[in-house]
């Protein structure tokens, strides 16, 4: 009977200590299940976190293309982007930076430079949306008025195919020559029909057309190269009219890679660009050297 008792104390000192064991194990379960759902709350919310907080690299000429995408900077900042903007000064690095990956986009081009691009160089950029418009201008250099343009005068005009086209464009829009029938905007010197005046045309690089006024009679200047010389849509001696060929072709677009054109973040970058906020900078700070194409 003594041993019988024994034994009974002993079964329930086991059953005891088993259900402890048991009742901390289901405890650290537990904990161990709380712990691992906070932590996965924790990583989505992290998750989250990096997705709202987008970094955006955009290569820019700097005028004006730098200073408007500065305007739409805070305002992607409110909206998770981060923008951060390369200034670059010439118009072949843009389009390469974002060819290599080092630039999610580019803004300092229109369409038709873009495809001669593309052309060139066996890539396949596409514009993400049109922004704004520079008109074409005549600029004094030797001489002052184009009525005074004598015989075997010079004239400076950018050395790229497109933008080659738009300045002979414009010297057909006042009288200067005449182009051959459909020539449009892929006009070159050779597609010149008449020349009265026997003109010499001098082919620069864009960047350096306002640096040649002083040894030409005039050069015909892209927007944003005039105003970076410091000169004003007013003070050229004739401009793209704003219903032309011209301004229907050569809107200035943000560029990108074709599987970035539908990234969300470059799609607000085109719509903030497209906003009011951005117009109005437009229309107060370039004297109609630039005009935003919405807004």
């Amino acid at each position: 009977m003594k041993n019988i008792f024994k034994k009974a104390i002993a079964a329930g000192l086991l059953l005891a200590v088993t259900g402890s064991f048991a009742a901390c194990g289901k405890a650290e379960a537990t904990t161990a299940a709380t712990s691992g759902a906070t932590g996965s709350d924790t990583q989505t919310e992290a998750q989250a976190d990096v997705q709202a907080n987008v970094v955006l690299k955009v290569g820019a000429n700097i005028t004006p293309h730098s200073e408007i995408l500065e305007v739409a900077k805070p305002i992607l900042a409110d909206k998770g982007i981060t923008l951060e903007i390369v200034r670059l000064e010439d118009s072949v690095t843009p389009n390469t930076g974002v060819i290599e990956g080092s630039l999610d986009a580019n803004y300092f081009q229109h369409v038709p430079y873009l495809e001669q691009f593309n052309l060139e160089n066996g890539s396949d950029l596409v514009s993400a949306g049109a922004v704004h418009y520079e008109p074409f201008g005549i600029y004094a250099g030797r001489v002052t008025d184009l009525k005074d343009l004598k015989e075997g005068a010079v004239i400076a005009v950018p050395n790229n195919v497109t933008n080659e086209a738009r300045a002979l464009l414009l010297l057909a829009q006042e009288g200067i020559i005449k182009l051959k029938e459909g020539a449009g905007i892929k006009a070159t010197v050779e597609d010149i029909e008449e020349n009265p005046l026997n003109i010499s045309f001098k082919e620069l690089a864009p960047e350096q057309l306002v640096a040649a006024l002083p040894d030409v009679d005039v050069a015909v200047i892209n927007g944003n190269y005039a105003i970076e010389g410091g000169l004003h849509v007013s003070q050229a001696l004739a401009v793209e009219a704003n219903d032309g060929l011209a301004a229907q072709t050569y809107g200035n677009i943000i560029a990108t890679s074709p599987d970035k054109a539908e990234d969300p973040a470059v799609k607000t970058l085109v719509e903030v660009l497209q906003g009011p906020e951005v117009a109005q900078y437009i229309n107060e700070t370039y004297d109609g050297a630039v005009v935003p194409l919405f807004g």
